[in-house]
């Protein structure tokens, strides 16, 4: 593995590697569209998924339905964190390829499914597919454009992969409308994983060198700490890390109650599948969407405020969906919703890859992602239990409620990330 390492590091020597979107924007471009393909193999269980549940295989029971979100949600937390620590050790590339190796079986197993139990394992294998995927093309990302452009990056990143997320639920929605619920609407999934895969195979090229080009010229001064003061530091210790790390829990906790639920409770509203369908593509595509411009004013504007702000719009979105009635009401939580999630998610990895050093910000973004992707599990637990100890309609006002308090938090404890503007 040394001599490996040994020949990456020739192919791509110190003196030829430039930081900067203008200067990596083929690879850039390349890891965009990858992202691309990850969001689309989640975006086709968003609308389709848990009617399945209560269509094909009977389930009554909210958490039960919820158990595919759950599984989910925890191996997608552990793959971030070893995707963080590994990349660090092994390279960036082969983590993305093991990612892929995962996630090819996945539309095979959600088309054939003969029990409720093959869609859990299915997203067993999806988690570890979203969870290396989509944390190494982040990391690359960062790597590539260095400490001017974070935000600008991230918002692409998180604007490729959740715009896919949207047109692929749509897309699903629509297939699920015309066809049923399985087979159809899972086939693009197959082409999804192979593109994937293969580009990422023959394509992408090793972006360890520029961090490390990035740490030597940069950041000289070393900064050797151990996985467990990194683990304390990015959970705990430092109120930016902290902050941003409960407030990637929280957004993802309101986004699996939304995933897992919303498709429910609108059909239980009467709505047919294809509004079902537009209600639950148009979260993720404004939130897709608007990334491209949350991101850069991350960048001009700073990461707290926007961060607490974007929790608070996604808080009012959530409640719409209570406090309203009918297709347009709804239509205007889920754009709401999107919009502050757009605020917040490209913000908070930038934010994080402010204050990590380059030596070790692969394995604090792993850290982050741990408990941000940690959320999926909580928040499908948290809703699946409150509806069905109550009802639907408290379960998505409780959720709207903590995520109030996560942007209060985040408004009371965590200190500005952006160089340029920490003393303003």
């Amino acid at each position: 593995m040394a001599g490996r390492e040994s020949e990456g590091n020739q192919a791509t020597p110190a003196k030829l590697v430039s930081l900067g979107l203008r200067a990596n924007w083929q690879q850039f471009t390349l890891l965009v569209v990858i992202n691309a393909f990850v969001g689309a193999m989640v975006g086709l269980e968003r609308t389709v998924v848990p009617l399945i549940a209560e269509a094909e295989f009977g389930l009554a029971s909210k958490s039960a339905v919820l158990s595919f979100l759950i599984s989910f949600g925890l191996v997608k937390a552990l793959a971030n964190l070893f995707a963080g620590r590994f990349s660090d050790h092994w390279g960036r590339k082969r983590i993305l390829i093991v990612g892929w190796l995962v996630g090819l079986p996945v539309p095979l197993m959600l088309i054939f499914a003969p029990s409720w139990l093959w869609i859990v394992f299915a997203n067993v294998l999806l988690g570890i597919n979203q969870g290396l995927c989509w944390s190494t093309t982040v990391i690359m990302k960062i790597d590539l454009v260095g400490p001017k452009q974070r935000g600008l990056a991230m918002g692409l990143n998180e604007f490729a992969g959740y715009v896919s997320v949207s047109l692929a639920a749509l897309a699903s929605g629509y297939l699920a409308a015309v066809y049923g619920l399985r087979p159809v609407p899972f086939y693009p999934g197959l082409a999804f994983a192979l593109m994937g895969f293969l580009l990422s195979l023959f394509f992408v090229d090793e972006t360890r060198p520029h961090a490390r080009h990035e740490a030597r010229t940069l950041h000289p001064s070393s900064q050797e700490i151990s996985f467990a003061q990194i683990l304390l530091l990015t959970s705990w210790k430092d109120r930016a890390l902290f902050s941003a790390s409960q407030a990637g829990m929280v957004n993802n906790l309101n986004d699996g109650m939304v995933w897992g639920l919303l498709p429910l409770f609108l059909t239980n509203a009467g709505l047919p599948l294809e509004q079902v369908g537009l209600i639950t593509a148009a979260y993720p595509g404004t939130w897709g969407l608007t990334q491209l411009a949350t991101g850069v004013l991350s960048d001009r504007w700073g990461r707290k405020w926007m961060i607490a702000s974007g929790m608070g719009v996604q808080a009012i979105g959530i409640w719409l969906f209570v406090i309203s009635h009918g297709f347009w009401p709804w239509l205007g939580g889920a754009v709401l919703l999107g919009l502050g999630t757009a605020l917040v998610y490209p913000t908070l990895l930038a934010a994080i890859s402010d204050v990590a050093h380059p030596d070790w910000r692969a394995s604090a973004v792993g850290v982050y992602r741990l408990w941000r992707d940690g959320g999926y599990a909580v928040g499908a637990l948290t809703a699946g239990l409150l509806a069905d100890a109550f009802s639907l309609n408290i379960a998505i006002a409780a959720i709207g409620g903590l995520t109030l308090l996560s942007g209060v938090i985040v408004s009371g404890v965590m200190y500005e990330t952006l160089p340029s503007r920490r003393n303003v």
